[in-house]
């Protein structure tokens, strides 16, 4: 898979593409990250990339002419068959909500061009016209759409097969509308404080079991809007009333 990042701020990127997972993701080819620095489409001797608004205000608004000679020379670079062929997606606190749901979405496609907005936004007419698709990390204000790009690239390259184990993903927090159970390791008491024991029993059904309610507790206790999505059953419905739950229209 590939990404295709377009932003001001480049050398912003350097850390986190050079450690952890999504490094061993790069480096074993299942997926490629292409930087593009928006000011190296300005035509003036100052790259200029951005500007005062009309009708006044606070703040500078991203030029028109960069950006979109940045996104249109990006689609144009072909990646395998799919030349062209990718959802160009700004990172804005204006766009829908990034959830792990839109992230097993996007990881369908082969490509994903992300456009970093910075200070006050982009000029309306490049979002009227080249932007496909608006992503928001969250219901605050950053100074610039790289973290947020960061986040959707991380959540979304983990998804891509192979990157990391499949097994890790399946029973995750949110993976199925769910937070995920408490975790464990050695040593078996730590500071008077013994594992449950449930998970050194053997017993793997049993510990199948105690960690699907542990979900269920965990998220009705953390997150009980989630419930309202998660793919529960009715053994799962029938445990959440003996917890006190209500939002349950069975009987």
């Amino acid at each position: 898979m590939r990404f295709d990042i377009l932003t001001l701020f480049p050398g912003m990127f350097s850390g986190p593409l050079s450690e952890s997972i999504i490094k061993r993701a790069i480096q074993s080819g299942r997926i490629t990250v292409a930087l593009h620095d928006i000011r190296e489409y300005t035509t003036d001797r100052h790259r200029t990339a951005d500007d005062t608004p009309y009708g006044g205000g606070a703040g500078m608004v991203m030029k028109a002419e960069p950006l979109a000679a940045c996104i249109r020379a990006v689609l144009a670079m072909p990646h395998g068959a799919v030349a062209g062929v990718a959802p160009v997606i700004l990172l804005s606190p204006d766009g829908q909500l990034f959830t792990q749901r839109v992230a097993a979405e996007l990881a369908q496609y082969e490509r994903l061009v992300l456009v970093c907005g910075r200070y006050e936004g982009v000029d309306e007419r490049v979002r009227e016209v080249l932007i496909d698709r608006e992503l928001s990390i969250g219901d605050y204000v950053l100074t610039g759409g790289e973290l947020a790009a960061m986040v959707v690239l991380d959540a979304v390259a983990r998804l891509v097969p192979g990157v990391i184990d499949a097994a890790s993903i399946t029973e995750e927090s949110h993976s199925d509308g769910l937070l995920e159970y408490p975790q464990y390791t050695r040593p078996a008491v730590w500071e008077g404080r013994a594992v449950p024991p449930v998970l050194i029993s053997g017993h793997h059904g049993e510990v199948a079991r105690w960690r699907r309610r542990q979900r269920l507790q965990r998220t009705l206790a953390r997150r009980p809007d989630l419930l309202v999505r998660a793919a529960l059953t009715d053994e799962d419905r029938a445990y959440l009333r003996t917890l006190g739950w209500c939002g349950d229209d069975a009987p």
